[in-house]
């Protein structure tokens, strides 16, 4: 499953190993939380592909893992599996961000298809977002926005942004960034691209952060891969 890691959030042993020997008899890589602090640390540390999440647990219940998830990987796939079957309780949880609802008991073979699906979707979502730190760039769309502020860029702007988040902590010479963003030859000397440079740096500033772009000296330019 091309190293795919699914974190398993559950305080009942049985059902929390039964989870785990399926999973990875699927490939899957699988690790296992049985409380609400342990499952919040490491679903935020970027590691997780996809949780599937208990929601009456011990520390923190699920609710409040869900909410600390959503803040810190909004586009993690998460499944809620639980025993809750109330509508209210359905509802609540998808609208607080929950990317699927299962409730217990649950059919395995089932469970394992929706993973599947919801891998596949935040495979096929990632080939239209960019995401480097706080930015966010919708390539479908042709949206940016940083620290959830929007940021208005032209055609140009955007295609230059674009290749730097493709090539994050990268140092991109003048050439290259000519080449790729304006299809001139590599040999063309203009200053073009620091100007284009120029006009990005003050667009992304925001919030008194400033722009994660670098120059380096009589070389090019670099997106900080942290943003």
């Amino acid at each position: 499953m091309g190293g795919v890691h699914i974190l398993v959030v559950e305080d009942e042993p049985a059902i929390a190993d039964f989870l785990q020997r399926g999973l990875t008899a699927e490939g899957y890589s699988v690790s296992t939380a049985a409380d609400g602090n342990d499952a919040g640390r490491l679903a935020s540390s970027g590691d997780v592909d996809l949780m599937i999440l208990d929601l009456m647990l011990p520390g923190r219940d699920g609710m409040e893992v869900l909410a600390e998830v959503r803040e810190s990987r909004p586009h993690l796939p998460v499944i809620v599996l639980t025993a809750r079957t109330e509508v209210g309780s359905k509802v609540a949880t998808l609208d607080l961000g929950a990317t699927d609802y299962v409730t217990k008991p649950f059919s395995f073979e089932e469970l394992a298809a929706r993973v599947r699906a919801h891998l596949r979707d935040r495979d096929e979502a990632s080939s239209t977002r960019l995401e480097l730190g706080d930015l966010r760039m919708d390539l479908v769309g042709r949206r940016v926005e940083r620290a959830g502020v929007p940021i208005r860029l032209t055609s140009t702007e955007f295609d230059l942004l674009a290749f730097f988040m493709r090539h994050p902590g990268q140092v991109l010479t003048r050439s290259e960034l000519l080449s790729a963003v304006w299809g001139y030859p590599d040999d063309v000397d203009s200053g073009v691209v620091g100007v284009y440079v120029g006009y990005l740096r003050r667009k992304l500033a925001v919030a008194d952060e400033p722009a994660p772009i670098e120059t380096i000296r009589s070389v090019g330019y670099r997106l900080h891969a942290d943003a």
